[in-house]
């Protein structure tokens, strides 16, 4: 046979279809303090992994610095890529947020020294004289 009819191991096929649909994600936090470490990575990595699993997507490639993190992944034409990104950008913020509950505040920009400083209700605040 030609090299014409060589199988091309990136096209994929289903029953009416064929296809290769390929997305290149970055995920940044909020506020970008450099909250990803080696295992936060790795620990994000597998999450991200399991989800794309479920939604019969493939995650490819997954790297990442302190303030950023990419990932390719390919998904079939059934997949919403909006819901797909979604819901790892929801699973990976909740589980990790679940298993370091200190580091996520840090990383969201809340103040965890102390209380909130509040001001006073506009009726409370003194009047001036003038």
């Amino acid at each position: 046979m030609s090299s014409r009819w060589e199988p091309n191991p990136d096209i994929r096929r289903g029953r009416s279809v064929v296809y290769t649909l390929h997305a290149h994600l970055v995920f940044t936090p909020k506020y970008r303090h450099g909250p990803f470490t080696d295992d936060t990575l790795q620990r994000c990595e597998e999450v991200m992994r399991d989800v794309c699993t479920n939604f019969g997507a493939e995650s490819g490639e997954f790297n990442g610095e302190t303030d950023h993190a990419h990932q390719l992944l390919h998904y079939p034409p059934k997949v919403a890529l909006s819901r797909l990104v979604g819901s790892l950008k929801g699973v990976s913020a909740r589980r990790l947020r679940q298993e370091s509950p200190d580091t996520s505040a840090n990383t969201c920009g809340v103040n965890t020294s102390g209380p909130r400083p509040t001001s006073p209700h506009p009726a409370q605040a003194p009047r001036s004289p003038w």
